[in-house]
């Protein structure tokens, strides 16, 4: 199996958000693509179906939102970690500008949470499930804080998945001791 990984980050986030580097540490010899994502869905989606067919990522790793946005790209082994399946309360919360949180390679720093980016995102919410196969639950880990303070949809995970997410300490932004005991492990695993 190819030992590049795709690195999806969540929502006001960017490819340099600190799990990315914390993969390719942990990961030695992975070569780890973290691209800053759009924040529109459709946009998104076709950004990071082009990036798997032209980069062959053996492993998908999605946080938060990119979790949400992994589960779309087909036929690819994903670790979701602290996935939302419903992204648009959250941002429906937070109309108007919002703050990236992590710096971007083309500069910008906010972006608009609008109704039609609600609304997209409201669109695949509503079909997530539809287009779940056997095969994408096999090919699907997940891993969820016990103390995460934005997202608890584990049992959501669960009940679609037919399977357990793995628990782990510590919050939504796992720290890197959380990464090195519990999570790399198992990702370690998926790339032999």
């Amino acid at each position: 199996m190819s030992q590049r990984i795709l690195f999806i980050h969540g929502l006001a986030s960017s490819g340099r958000f600190k799990m990315a580097d914390q993969l390719r540490i942990l990961i030695k010899g992975a070569e780890v693509l973290a691209p800053d994502v759009p924040p529109e869905p459709e946009t998104a989606l076709a950004f990071l179906e082009a990036a798997c067919r032209d980069f062959r990522p053996g492993l998908i790793v999605g946080h938060s939102l990119g979790g949400f946005l992994a589960r779309w790209l087909k036929g690819i082994p994903k670790a979701l970690v602290n996935p939302t399946f419903s992204a648009s309360p959250l941002l429906r919360f937070n109309m108007g500008e919002m703050k990236y949180l992590s710096p971007r390679a083309d500069g910008a720093q906010s972006f608009m949470v609008t109704e039609e980016l609600c609304r997209g995102f409201e669109e695949l919410e509503s079909v997530q499930f539809g287009m779940l196969t056997q095969e994408e639950k096999d090919l699907t880990t997940a891993f969820f804080a016990d103390n995460d303070e934005i997202v608890r949809h584990r049992h959501i995970f669960e009940r679609e998945y037919g399977k357990p997410g793995i628990r782990y300490p510590g919050t939504h932004n796992p720290a890197y001791p959380e990464m090195k005991q519990y999570i790399v492990p198992v990702l370690k695993e998926i790339l032999i």
